[in-house]
């Protein structure tokens, strides 16, 4: 089986700044780099740059014949007006509906275009969305894979899986609904103080007069809850993280008894976030009631004057029914503005994470003329290795060992004493700071990645199963394996009697929720995909560790007949499962200390017979041992 990772990680609940009317207007999180971080959107997205033109065009041309509407319709109310007041006068016989029915024709054809100019800008926006994220998430999906490990030792899993899911999300949301937005918003903002204008100066600078004062009060109320819906989002996150890691380990909480402190945690938390819940959507509430207050008052203005002009003569009676909407809808898109300035602050955060996640160092390039693998036989050299995950803290320092082709080599040692971090460097997963590792005289790094990766089997000791049926999960080793070899595979690792007692058998589907297969049946399928894999070499880390002792047998019987005639490098605690390996190394502080036969480190009666010993001996002894090692 070629070995392979696989990132696991829970989604983060998506936390907003805040809600109610004027949560979208909390300050967001700002990107430290705003202009670099637009022209790299700006860029991504260049291949549609004719669609984006085109929807600021129909979104613009939407909005202006929206505009249009109330003057138009100003110009019904005059007509029906002015022949009213002709018909009291006499100076008229009857409402003139021809002109009015060709007004409102008129307005029906403007509102109309206007809509379908709206749905046609909507729908080149969704679909460049939906491109762009589908190419955002693939591109990430890539750069995952191109990445070196130590990358991961540096980022916790959640934080990369953020990158895929919240952080695209908000790009799609802000491309798909804020570009149009802005068009419109900015578009009604200039159209309705064109429009204004051109019917009064005096009520425009009233309804202009608005604007200020209503600003002071939005910048009063932010400045006060800013740090309540800051504190919000805070203990938000803090509780569902809370609610999330109980939930996810309910089984120890129960078995130390600690609901009580969970709860009281809990509790505490909870009542955190109720107090600044509240206490921010208070102050948010108020917004909306007392700036429809400060705006009742500008009507109220705009109508008495409104009025005094139109007695005078000096302004049509439609125009001031036009006004008032104009009035209306003048609040609205700066509202808009207010709230997209914010989500794009909070956009441009996170596309500044996604170009800075896409643009981490990748993987040292695979030799451009790699070395063939079909004629490897396995013998495997570490001359001088010197490696260390941080340059300042080396944890393996000299470590120079042979394999010849088909030994089996076991690697022992204390916690820590670097046993994985050597097979970690045979994988390549990391590159070594000195030495060289060489596999039958060819040093790794002339080999591709894959190629070298896939000469090797690898038993880990977390069993690793997809979600997919017994069958696809064993074939997983080798997916041109037919159902015969599966089965063989299966009942190599004395799997097949345990399936078959199933009621699927190899159909069993098995998922993170399956109960009808323990932990140690999982570990005996990995096993039979390594099987199935058929490497020329073998990584067995802790392969045995969670099955039962009866089990341990059997495995160690079908792993011997596996190893047979491949290099196989086996890491064990047990010692006791690694007696009849070929070599042993014995490992401390990242220097072999000791290396030889079972039987020869016995009789050497150094620390690999310590270590031997420690593990039969009876626990007062074993704490005593314990005690003097640390």
């Amino acid at each position: 089986m070629s070995a392979s990772s696989k990132i696991k990680a829970k989604k983060k609940p998506n936390l907003p700044g805040g809600n109610g009317p004027a949560g979208n207007m909390m300050q967001g999180e700002k990107a430290k780099d705003f202009k670099g971080t637009l022209r790299k959107l700006v860029q991504y997205i260049g291949k549609y740059k004719a669609a984006v033109v085109v929807v600021m065009i129909f979104a613009a041309a939407s909005t202006i014949f929206a505009i249009l509407g109330p003057r138009i319709l100003g110009q019904a109310t005059t007509t029906i007006f002015s022949d009213i007041v002709g018909m009291i006068d006499g100076s008229k016989t009857g409402i003139d509906f021809a002109s009015i029915q060709k007004i409102l024709v008129s307005l029906i054809i403007l509102y109309g275009i206007s809509a379908l100019f709206m749905y046609i800008q909507g729908i080149i926006m969704s679909r460049v969305s939906v491109k762009v994220t589908y190419n955002l998430r693939r591109d990430i999906s890539e750069k995952i894979n191109k990445l070196p490990l130590k990358y991961y030792d540096k980022k916790s899993y959640g934080e990369v899986l953020t990158h895929i899911t919240n952080d695209v999300d908000v790009l799609s949301q802000t491309l798909n609904q804020s570009i149009s937005q802005i068009i419109t918003s900015v578009t009604t903002v200039v159209g309705i103080i064109i429009m204004m204008f051109s019917m009064s100066w005096m009520m425009t600078l009233i309804a202009l007069a608005i604007i200020p004062i209503s600003l002071v009060f939005v910048v009063m109320v932010v400045k006060r809850s800013q740090k309540y819906f800051t504190a919000q989002q805070e203990y938000l996150g803090h509780v569902n993280g809370h609610v999330e890691e109980m939930y996810g380990s309910h089984l120890v909480v129960k078995a130390f008894n600690g609901e009580d402190e969970s709860i009281e945690k809990f509790d505490g938390m909870n009542d955190e976030l109720y107090t600044s819940a509240w206490k921010s959507q208070f102050l948010s509430g108020m917004m909306m009631p007392v700036m429809q207050f400060i705006g009742n008052l500008g009507y109220v203005a705009i109508c008495i004057l409104g009025g005094w002009l139109a007695v005078n003569g000096r302004l049509p009676v439609g125009d001031i029914q036009a006004f008032i909407q104009y009035v209306r809808q003048f609040t609205q898109p700066i509202m808009q503005i207010a709230q997209i300035s914010n989500v794009l602050q909070q956009t441009m955060a996170a596309a500044e994470r996604v170009f800075e996640f896409l643009g981490e160092p990748e993987e040292s390039p695979d030799a451009l003329s790699p070395a063939p693998t079909e004629n490897v036989k396995g013998h495997v050299t570490f001359d001088h290795v010197r490696f260390g995950y941080n340059e300042d803290k080396i944890i393996i320092k000299d470590f120079s060992a042979d394999i010849h082709p088909g030994q089996k080599v076991a690697i022992v040692g204390p916690t820590g004493a670097g046993k994985t971090t050597i097979v970690k460097l045979l994988m390549r997963f990391y590159d070594i700071n000195s030495g060289s590792i060489k596999v039958d005289g060819t040093d790794l790094q002339a080999f591709t990645r894959n190629d070298l990766r896939g000469m090797f089997g690898m038993v880990l000791q977390d069993a690793w199963l997809e979600s997919n049926t017994i069958r696809e999960n064993i074939r997983y080793g080798r997916l041109s394996a037919t159902d015969e070899e599966v089965k063989a595979a299966a009942k190599a690792a004395q799997v097949d009697h345990f399936v078959r007692t199933l009621p699927d058998g190899y159909d069993t589907l098995i998922n993170e929720e399956s109960s009808n297969i323990s932990q140690g049946q999982k570990q005996l399928l990995t096993i039979a995909r390594a099987i199935l894999a058929d490497p020329k070499m073998l990584i067995l880390d802790e392969a045995t560790s969670s099955v039962d002792t009866r089990t341990e047998v059997l495995i160690q019987k079908a792993m011997d007949h596996l190893m047979l005639g491949r290099t196989s490098f086996v890491i064990a605690h047990r010692l006791s499962t690694i007696q009849n390996a070929d070599i042993i190394f014995v490992m401390k502080d990242g220097d072999i200390v000791e290396q030889g036969s079972h039987k020869e480190l016995l009789e050497q009666g150094g620390f690999y017979s310590d270590l031997y010993m420690s593990q039969f001996e009876p626990e007062e002894e074993l704490e005593h041992e314990l005690g003097k090692n640390a």
